[in-house]
Order: structure tokens, then C-alpha cells, then sequence
């Protein structure tokens, strides 16, 4: 290349403005049209501009500007759309958070009323009044609006465990212990991949002192879903009361490894492990759960937003 042609080259890269320069004043521009309300000329400049923003703080003003310009405008798609590249990009940011509980909420609300419009005789308006009443605590009254539905659309998932849940959350007799142990039972016959209801059985059937019928529902409970760690724990916690203490160990082993700081996982394994002669064992895990005890406990007496030294 010869000096000339480097020389038109340097002079001319020193009279153009950079292109992040010029990126960043035309977003900037963007912002405060959008600032200034002036929506129908920002949104266009603000999505070029996003598109371009390599800058996250940049980037930021440039989404929530959006974001505001696409409510003021009632652009529901763009709205939710800009939120969710804004909750995927800065997910713990407090003013993300309010605006997406915000815009979910009217969302929600909005819908709701245009269901009740519409179809005020459905099934999932009879819901809607539901779970309204579980939110105020009238778990006595939510069960009697689960129970119409049931009676009219015995064969719809989920309502004989919902059913279930509001007997469950009243103060626990004979009766209301029964009718959820019938509901479950219901809603595995409607929807046997249900993995939450036999847990829930084998918790009645665990807090009425049985033994076999737990161990059977937390067992099916595991099999149609791995991730559900509390069966791991409560069939390990039933076997230690059965004294099947070999039995235990495996469940509460695969529990602690699952959820390794929940010192209940690691006192039933330590009593499991102590039972059938592993003794080092079980003192390693009772050291473990007397750490996280500790922890726990020193966590709960820290006042919210103490500096610990």
C-alpha cells in the first residue's frame, strides 16, 4: 500500500465519528424522545438502537424505555416481549421485577374480567372463585366451590387435589383427613402421573403411624418424578420408624446429596447410619447437621441487613 493511500485512509477515519459514537447518540436521542412521552417517534429509534447496544447499562435505559413506550401505547406483545429480554438479561434488578409483577398482575386482572364476561357459568370462573377464597385463608369455603365443580366435571385434573389442599390447610380431624386421603385418591384416578398426590398420601397415612402405606406412596411418588427430593426424605424418615434402618440409608443418602443443607436429611441418615454399625459415618453426619444447625440458627438471630464481620 503506498503513503497516499494510507494517508486518505488515517485522514479519513479521523473525520468520521465512530460508530459506537454515533450508535450511542442516537440512542440517547431515542431515550429522551421516550422520556418526553413522545412515543410514536421513540419506539421505531429504540429498537434500532437495542438492536445495536453492545453496553449493558446502555442497553438497560434503551428496554426499560421500551418497555414504558409499549404500555403507554397498550402494545401488550411488545411489552411482555421487551420484559422478558429484560428479566433474561437483568434478572435480579428491583425495577425489572416490579414491572414485570406490574404488567403480569393487569395482565391477569384484565383476562379474569373478560372470562367473567364472557362465560360466567365456566369451570375455570368456579376456579377463579376458588382460588380467590384459598387466598383469604376461607380454605372451608374454597372446598365447598371445588367440590360443585368436581360434581359437575368429575374427570377434570387437578381439582380433586386442589380439594385436597384446602381440607389439608383446615385444622386437621378425622373428617377433613379422610375426604383429602379420598381426594387424592380421586385425583390419582383422573391423573395417575400425579406425583404430589401419593406424596400427600403417604404423608396422611405417615401421620396416622402407618408404615407400609407410606412407604409404598413415597416410593410411587420418586418413580414418576426424581426430583421431588421431600419423598426421598420422608420414606427415609418412615423406614427409620419402622426400624428398617438398612432400608433408610439409601433415600437419605440421595436426599443429603440432593439437598446437602437441610440438617433433617442429615440426622436421619447419621441415626440410620448408626443403627446398622457405621458408626464414623454417623458421626460425620451428625457433625454435619449440628454445622448446619448452627448456621441455621445464627442466620435467624442476624437482624435483616447487619453487616457480619
Amino acid at each position: 500500500m503506498s503513503w497516499l493511500c494510507l494517508a486518505v485512509q488515517v485522514l479519513a477515519q479521523t473525520a468520521a465519528p465512530a460508530p459506537t459514537s454515533q450508535a450511542s447518540s442516537a440512542a440517547e436521542r431515542a431515550i429522551e424522545l421516550a422520556a418526553k412521552h413522545r412515543c410514536d417517534d421513540a419506539l421505531p429509534q429504540l429498537s434500532e438502537a437495542a438492536a445495536l447496544a453492545t453496553d449493558p447499562p446502555l442497553k438497560y435505559k434503551l428496554l426499560m424505555a421500551t418497555t414504558r413506550c409499549a404500555m403507554q401505547k397498550k402494545d401488550g406483545r411488545l411489552t411482555v416481549t421487551t420484559l422478558l429480554t429484560l428479566r433474561h438479561g437483568y434478572p435480579k434488578d428491583p425495577e425489572v421485577l416490579y414491572l414485570t409483577s406490574q404488567v403480569f398482575l393487569t395482565i391477569a386482572e384484565r383476562a379474569s374480567q373478560e372470562l367473567l364476561a364472557l362465560s360466567p357459568d365456566s369451570v375455570q370462573v368456579k376456579e377463579l372463585q376458588a382460588e380467590t377464597l384459598e387466598s383469604q385463608g376461607k380454605w372451608k369455603e374454597a372446598a365447598e366451590v371445588y367440590r360443585k365443580i368436581i360434581e359437575a366435571n368429575p374427570g377434570l385434573p387437578s381439582l380433586h387435589f386442589r380439594l385436597a389442599n384446602a381440607m389439608l390447610s383446615q385444622p386437621a380431624t378425622p373428617e377433613t383427613t379422610a375426604e383429602a386421603r379420598r381426594a387424592l385418591e380421586g385425583e390419582l384416578a383422573v391423573d395417575p402421573a400425579n406425583s404430589t398426590a401419593d406424596f400427600f398420601l403417604g404423608e396422611i397415612a405417615r401421620r396416622d403411624g402407618q408404615w407400609d402405606d407410606p412407604i409404598v406412596h413415597y416410593r410411587a411418588a420418586m418413580r414418576l418424578d426424581q426430583k421431588l427430593a421431600e419423598a426421598a426424605l420422608a420414606l427415609g424418615m418412615t423406614f427409620n420408624s419402622a426400624k428398617r434402618f438398612a432400608d433408610a440409608v439409601e433415600p437419605l443418602e440421595s436426599y443429603t446429596k440432593t439437598v446437602p443443607d437441610d440438617p433433617a436429611g442429615h440426622y436421619q441418615l447419621a441415626m440410620a447410619y448408626a443403627r446398622t454399625g457405621r458408626r464414623e459415618e454417623s458421626a460425620r453426619e451428625m457433625s454435619m447437621q449440628q454445622q448446619l444447625s448452627e448456621k441455621k440458627q445464627g442466620q435467624a438471630e442476624t437482624p435483616s441487613g447487619a453487616v457480619q464481620h
